[in-house]
């Protein structure tokens, strides 16, 4: 049987759901499915690079299906592009059934990692090198996904400055509302060698399994029921920790959406003298989307959320205004430059044309539908 080869900078993984890999339900869990998205990202930068790699972002993750105890999941992790020191890495998760055989698709992701080199060397990420017309348009869009990157904590900003206009009033008489206070949930977790690389610094995957497991029973609080991720928002990681380190992660609920909740999560690390002196380094931060089932797996319904606090007001609104970026207020510009169309009909009439601008723009007409229009300069 002849195997199909990946790309030069594609990696992929497999592995059979254990019982230890699963939640009491038996299904696997988001936080080993983190790891291990984190570690195939890794080793297809690292694949490329020719060099250490250390996890910068892991963009929004939406999480389509669920995997179950013996089922296996297939990782594929592709470099993208590289600009300078870093890359964007392309994740796509799938589980298969090995007794139907049927396949589903559990995830698609985009990462950004850094190029770490030994010493005070300098490096220049070689170019990717592209074989197929995919290729083309990933190594393109990635350069619009760095500029949503680069724009999403400005435009978050501008949305909190917007507070007043928000469309989720807050109603203290409305009946069922209910605090955050006893959804706040705070562990630890002390650094050791199999949780770091080979230089010392803590893998980005552990970091953001420790965080979701925190972020799970600070959901279960306010439920009373089954937590199930749906998506992350942004992982970012704001600097580095190592072998050593105490990591204290600190999670709550910031705000309801009728059968979602969203739960923030706060990481901050302390070597051994900044731990005497109470005095942490904020290492990373993000906001995880949850739904939740009952016992019938069915889905249920929320409480609204009635923030109490000057704290829980400024919690409360950053959701809602996240959520805003998810749902598309704004006007979205997906855009591909300079691909090579054949003409349609094929005719020796007509000869081969570059579209040097080609794209769609996304607007959000309401909450449950949006106007996609076609955008094309050829010559």
């Amino acid at each position: 049987m002849e195997l199909e080869r990946p790309a030069p900078a594609e990696v992929r993984m497999s592995q059979a759901i254990q019982p230890a890999h699963a939640t009491p339900r038996g299904e696997l869990s988001a936080a080993q499915l983190l790891k291990w998205i984190d570690t195939t990202a890794c080793l297809a930068a690292e694949k490329h690079a020719g060099v250490s790699c250390v996890t910068a972002s892991v963009d929004d993750i939406q999480f389509e299906a669920t995997a179950r105890v013996g089922q296996v999941i297939t990782i594929k992790a592709k470099v993208n592009r590289a600009f300078g020191t870093s890359m964007e890495i392309s994740i796509k998760v799938t589980v298969e059934d090995m007794l139907t055989g049927t396949e589903k698709l559990v995830s698609v992701a985009f990462s950004t990692f850094v190029a770490k080199p030994v010493g005070k060397e300098k490096i220049q990420l070689k170019p990717v090198t592209l074989l197929t017309e995919q290729d083309h348009v990933e190594h393109n869009l990635a350069s619009e996904r760095r500029k949503v990157r680069l724009q999403h904590e400005d435009t978050f900003k501008n949305l909190m400055k917007e507070g007043g206009k928000f469309d989720d009033p807050i109603c203290d008489d409305e009946e069922g509302t209910v605090s955050t206070r006893g959804t706040s949930v705070q562990s630890i977790e002390l650094v050791l060698p199999p949780h770091a690389n080979h230089h010392g610094n803590t893998f980005g995957g552990q970091i953001m399994a420790w965080m979701e497991a925190v972020a799970t029973i600070s959901a279960s609080r306010l439920c009373r029921a089954h937590p199930v991720l749906k998506s992350v928002d942004m992982f970012k990681f704001r600097g580095p920790s190592t072998v050593g380190d105490r990591l204290v992660f600190n999670a709550i609920v910031n705000n309801t959406f009728q059968t979602c909740v969203e739960v923030g999560v706060r990481v901050e690390a302390f070597d051994c003298q900044e731990w005497s002196e109470s005095r942490g380094r904020h290492i990373n931060s993000a906001f995880l989307i949850y739904n939740a089932v009952d016992d019938k797996e069915e889905l249920i319904t929320f409480p609204k959320i009635k923030p109490m606090s000057k704290d829980d007001f400024r919690r409360y609104r950053g959701a809602l205004a996240r959520k805003r970026i998810r749902l598309g207020s704004h006007t979205y510009v997906v855009a591909v430059r300079s691909v090579i169309l054949p003409s349609v009909p094929p005719s020796p009439q007509y000869v081969r044309s570059e579209i040097i601008c080609a794209g769609f723009l996304i607007h959000a007409s309401d909450s449950s539908s949006c106007t996609v229009s076609s955008m094309k300069h050829a010559h």
